[in-house]
């Protein structure tokens, strides 16, 4: 079916943006306004040590440019994803970026100028009343101290951050742009193209040679730029090592995780407790081979749905009503934010000739967040819904309850919400579905989740672990190197399936790898998660993690999530949520062993 142009799609189902601005001239006045608020920061430099009350005005006119120029990009931004074909929309992108540009220029004094001030002064100053709004970011600064340099050393860092993009850029461009892919056959015989997009669509299929035909033609292709991947991951580890060098970090990974005060034994944990589950991974392994009647599992037969297509028709109206009953646990107040936001045109649901692909979940603050989907109708969209209207409402709650300056959660707690609510609706459609062969769906369903978020994830952050100790120890990072390392680490956690020689190049097709020791975060998320989904149905309160979801950025991302129960200091969460692995897989080997 022909996708339709955006003028043409029902507007009951999309965007309402006149709710950030009601007009395009309003935002060009708000466009200009935000300039003038950006031009206003020039008079700050040099005020800030002179007096609380200084310091207060300037931080003030830092913050209030800030948000001003955040709501002329978001709504540029929102409209370029809901077509990205339409110059009108591209041009505003591009102005409002510029201006973000200018911003960031703008304030590039701040944290050199703060940290120059006698500290004890500082510390004294931000425990006064007046300035307590902008404590935990002042506090934040001062814990970092040791890591800035000069003034003149910054800006010559900032002259290099563009430089140091080179590796990513030239990634998007050879895998995005570049890289084309001879066609492969469909379960017909018939001849169809092979593109990013439908490599994931063909390792679903139940016919085991178009998933093996795709992996093969999809890895080869990959396999001819071998050398060219390994320059621009190479490059990638060493700007890593260098800035935190320069910094004075103990390592890349300290570096990484510092910015969110996660200590790297955080780290080491979940990679430690990870193994201790592998023993359950070989039983899921040993479980689908014998299912999917394999002699032999290949790395390309992970992915295919172990029971048959199940019929799970979902129209949007009925995913809808599914997540509101799904999120029930959660309480009255939740629902009610639920119906507001199909009401009020927070999702932009259907696709249409120009958007972007995917999902995702944009918080507006003192507005709402916007929800893109392109729904079909099915059971996983459902989940999608569920995930992103997590999001959403853990903005939505932290925009409602922090002001701007500390509203913008961390990436360490991004996906516990989203994810809180897609074991919510695993656990209740378990609870009301009693057909065999659709709670054998769910099931694996929800193994999986674990296998590619928790485990899979896992093993990417060993890996760049690895990675970045080889050269950090002098040890030149080839594509022999890289691919032994990667190799390794796939014996290590698919004991039991076949890890052929060409899924050692597997590691060059991952984006995340060039923001490095991001990953980790999707798996002690997803186990937060489950923790916290676990609590609330075992005690029907929801009330410590309806707390955590109003913290935004208030404090920093381990503390806040000890608020909902969970301590990722400690083994714990990670340990109990392998459990609940086992014991999921144990139910659908029950299920399938009848």
């Amino acid at each position: 079916m022909e996708v339709k142009a955006r003028r043409e799609m029902d507007p009951a189902y999309q965007w309402d943006f006149s709710h950030i601005f009601p007009t395009r001239e309003a935002w060009e006045q708000a466009y200009a306004e935000a300039g003038e608020a950006v031009a206003a920061i020039a008079a700050v430099p040099g005020t800030l040590s002179a007096s609380p009350e200084s310091l207060k005005k300037g931080l003030e006119t830092v913050y209030t440019a800030a948000q001003k120029v955040e709501l002329v990009y978001l709504y540029a931004m929102l409209h370029k994803n809901s077509d990205n074909g339409d110059a009108e929309y591209q041009t505003m992108e591009g102005r409002a970026i510029q201006l973000y540009m200018s911003f960031q220029m703008g304030i590039a004094f701040m944290e050199p100028e703060l940290l120059a001030m006698d500290q004890p002064t500082l510390r004294g100053w931000i425990e006064l009343p007046e300035l307590a709004l902008y404590r935990h970011t002042a506090e934040d600064m001062i814990r970092g101290a040791d890591h800035v340099l000069t003034a003149e050393q910054e800006a010559m860092l900032a002259q290099l951050g563009d430089a140091a993009g080179t590796p990513r850029d030239t990634f998007d461009m050879l895998e995005s742009v570049d890289m084309t892919f001879p066609p492969i056959h469909d379960e017909e015989g018939n001849e169809v193209p092979l593109t990013h997009g439908s490599y994931g669509v063909y390792l679903h299929s139940r016919d085991p040679k178009v998933r093996r035909e795709a992996y093969e033609t999809y890895f080869k292709e990959f396999k001819k730029y071998i050398h060219t991947w390994t320059a621009m991951y190479a490059g990638s580890v060493k700007f890593d090592t260098f800035y935190s060098r320069v910094r004075h970090y103990e390592s890349a990974c300290e570096a990484a995780l510092f910015g969110s005060n996660v200590p790297v034994s955080v780290y080491d944990s979940l990679v430690e407790a990870i193994h201790g589950g592998l023993p359950t991974m070989k039983r899921y392994l040993a479980l689908r081979k014998k299912v999917l009647g394999l002699a032999s599992l290949g790395m390309y037969d992970l992915y295919c749905p172990m029971v048959d297509e199940v019929e799970f028709k979902m129209p949007f109206a009925d995913g809808m009503e599914l997540v509101k009953k799904a999120t029930a646990p959660l309480g009255e107040r939740y629902r009610e934010l639920l119906e507001m936001a199909e009401r009020d045109h927070w999702m932009d649901v259907y696709e249409n000739k120009g958007k972007t692909t995917g999902a995702f979940s944009c918080g507006v603050h003192g507005v709402h967040p916007y929800v893109l989907l392109n729904y079909t109708d099915t059971l996983e969209d459902a989940y999608t819904l569920a995930h992103e209207l997590g999001h959403a409402m853990h903005s939505y709650l932290s925009s409602e309850a922090q002001d701007y300056v500390n509203h913008d959660y961390r990436i360490l707690v991004a996906e516990v919400a989203s994810t809180v609510n897609e074991v919510l609706l695993t656990k209740y459609l378990l609870g009301v579905e009693t057909d065999p062969k659709r709670r054998a769906f769910i099931l694996n369903h929800f193994l999986e989740g674990f296998r590619t978020t928790v485990f899979r994830q896992t093993l990417f952050a060993e890996f760049e672990r690895k990675a970045h100790e080889a050269y950090a120890a002098g040890q030149p990072l080839t594509a022999e190197l890289l691919n032994k390392m990667y190799r390794d680490l796939n014996l290590t956690y698919y004991e039991g399936a076949d890890v052929g020689e060409l899924h050692d190049i597997e590691w060059a097709r991952i984006p995340h790898f060039y923001n490095a020791f991001y990953v980790y975060q999707y798996a002690t998320g997803f186990c937060s998660a489950v923790a916290i989904a676990d609590d609330i149905l075992k005690t029907g309160d929801p009330s410590r993690y309806l707390k955590f979801l109003t913290t935004g950025g208030s404090d920093y991302p381990l503390e806040e999530l000890k608020i909902a129960g969970v301590d990722l200091t400690k083994p714990d969460t990670v340990a109990n949520a392998l459990k609940v692995f086992d014991e999921t897989l144990t139910e659908l080997e029950e299920l399938l062993a009848d």
